[in-house]
This record gives structure tokens, sequence and C-alpha cells, in this order.
């Protein structure tokens, strides 16, 4: 037994998070009873994990959890969330029920003052912070979770090296080094990796055999529900409308979960070229193919299967066709 503990020290000591009991109570604004729900973050996908009555318009967790790590709370699992960090030390929530909880007031976890005084900064340079914050976990989720899509792969393991080697083995470092990993092989230049989705009739499409049918084909990562991505479509649709008789096609690759709405999607943006996609919202296997943390994301492939230019969006998408395309 005693060689057990020894062994479970170091592993918390080595990963720097360990099961512990959760102390969260609060009051919920305007709401006497129902169901509150808690959510731990995992690869921008949210797990239930635990429920509570709201008695009173007051609730409470007392759960075995990872501690220190990024949950969320919510009055519906099938709506928004807020996303909420919490250490070790008793928290108390002020939970508001306006749009997106935005008003909702959280005291007592360090880890979610240091979150909020993040989103108060503007123009954050990261290798900045996590200098002032290297042991922080907030520190790694914003590398990972909001500048990762901006940075080289040399800049994202440099920024690496700069947190404190009790966060190298959280889940937002370890999806950061696989991610540099990708980048490296879907870079300019490269062969672009072979894949195979099925369309919206269901029937398989593999994006070789696609390539093969244009000079230059754009592989557009989007989704129904990505604001962006839909005010985007137009510019795609032009360019498409613009340069398809010289020999440029496109490729959509969707990251939605509802088939329906993807459909939907497509007739009401007039998106006339063929679409794939395996319904599986961020865990889609052509995006984490391609490294896609954020979209819209775009892969111009010539019909050799080299890629040839990556996010190239509204102007530049059309000066760069028309170069290639003249």
């Amino acid at each position: 037994m005693k060689k057990l503990l020894v062994f479970l020290v170091f592993i918390a000591s080595v990963f720097g998070a360990s099961a512990a009991d959760l102390s969260v109570a609060g009051t919920v604004a305007n709401i006497k009873s129902g169901k509150i729900y808690l959510q731990k973050f995992d690869n921008k996908k949210l797990h239930l994990i635990d429920s509570t009555e709201i008695k009173n318009g007051t609730f409470k967790f007392s759960t075995d959890v990872e501690l220190p790590e990024l949950y969320a709370l919510t009055l519906d699992t099938i709506k928004s969330s807020y996303l909420v960090f919490l250490d070790k030390n008793p928290v108390t929530v002020q939970f508001d029920t306006a749009q997106y909880y935005r008003n909702t007031v959280v005291t007592g976890s360090a880890l979610q003052d240091a979150y909020v005084d993040y989103r108060k900064q503007g123009d954050v340079k990261i290798d900045e912070y996590i200098r002032a914050n290297p042991a922080s976990l907030v520190a790694a989720y914003v590398l990972y979770r909001e500048f990762s899509y901006r940075l080289s792969p040399e800049e994202i393991e440099a920024d690496i090296q700069l947190l404190d080697p009790s966060l190298h083995h959280t889940q937002y470092v370890q999806v950061l080094h696989e991610l540099a990993a990708t980048m490296r092989t879907v870079a300019i230049g490269k062969q672009a990796p072979d894949f195979t989705q099925n369309d919206t009739e269901g029937k398989p499409v593999t994006l070789s055999e696609q390539l093969k049918k244009a000079e230059y084909t754009l592989v557009d990562f989007w989704a129904a529900w990505c604001g962006p991505c839909r005010k985007e479509n137009p510019n795609v649709v032009g360019a498409y409308e613009k340069y398809k008789d010289k020999g440029f096609s496109v490729f959509g690759v969707s990251l939605d979960k509802s088939k329906a709405a993807w459909l939907k999607a497509i007739e009401k943006d007039k998106l006339t070229w063929t679409h794939v996609s395996d319904l599986s919202y961020w865990d889609n296997a052509a995006a984490k193919l391609y490294g896609v943390r954020a979209i819209p994301a775009n892969f111009l492939i010539d019909k050799n299967g080299v890629i040839v230019a990556k996010n190239i969006r509204g102007a530049d998408l059309d000066k760069t066709l028309a170069e290639l395309l003249p």
C-alpha cells in the first residue's frame, strides 16, 4: 500500500492534476428549480460529468473530478455553456441566465480570476503572456485554444518550452505537440494527404480523384454553424464562378454534426461543388489529418496533389487564382 501511495503521488506531481472533491456552490438568477449540469472540456468538446438539482434558486456540486482543469456549467446541454477554470479551492457561482450566461460571477478560483483578467487584455503576445504566467493552466489553454491556428510549428514548440514542465502532460500541450507535427505534413510544397468521406448522398468520394478534375482545387473546411464560414462563402462562390472554366474547383469538407443543417446551408449559400463530411464535428477525420483547429480553413492543391497555398480568402483568393490561371 505504501508503494502504491508513493506511486500515486509521483503521478500527480508529473501530470500536474489529480482527482479531488469539487466544491462548487451557487445561485441561479430567476430560476427556483430545475437542473444545472457540470461538463468537462476535452479538446473543443464538452462531456457531461454530473448534474444537480436547483432548489430555491441554489445548487451545489460535490463531485470527485480532476483538478485543476477547465469545466463548464449550463442549464441546457444542447445549448451554450459557461466555461470556468476550477482548482482545489471552494468556488461560489452567481449563475446568470442571460444569453451565454455572460454576467455570471465566479469567486474562489484563482485560475478563473486569471482567465477573466486575460480576457480583459487586448493584443496579447502569447510568448510574453506565458513568460509572465509559466505555470498557469490558463497559459497552456490560451496557447492551445486561441493561438495555435495562427502560429507556425516552430513557434508552437518554442512557446511550449516556455511553459512550466508541470503543464507538459496536460491535454492542451499534448494536442499542441500533435498539431505541430501535423502542420509540417501539410505545409506549402508538401503532398496533400489523401482521404475519403461520404458526399451529400452518402457515396464515398476520395480527394485524389477530385484533384484530377481540375488544375487547382480548393479544399474548403467549413460548417453550417460557423458564422465566419458563411460570411466567406460568397467570396468562394464568386471565385468558383470566375475561374471554374479555367481549371479551378472547390471540394467542401464540412465539420457539421447535423446532415439536415449541412444540406440546408449548401442550398442556401448556393455552393454547387462537391461536398463531403463524416458529420463528426471537430472530430472530422480530414480536419484532424490537415491540422485544422479553426474554420474557415482551406488548402489550394494542384492536380498533382501538391499544396500551393493555405488559408487564402476574399481578395487574396482571387489574386492567387488570377496569377495561377491567367
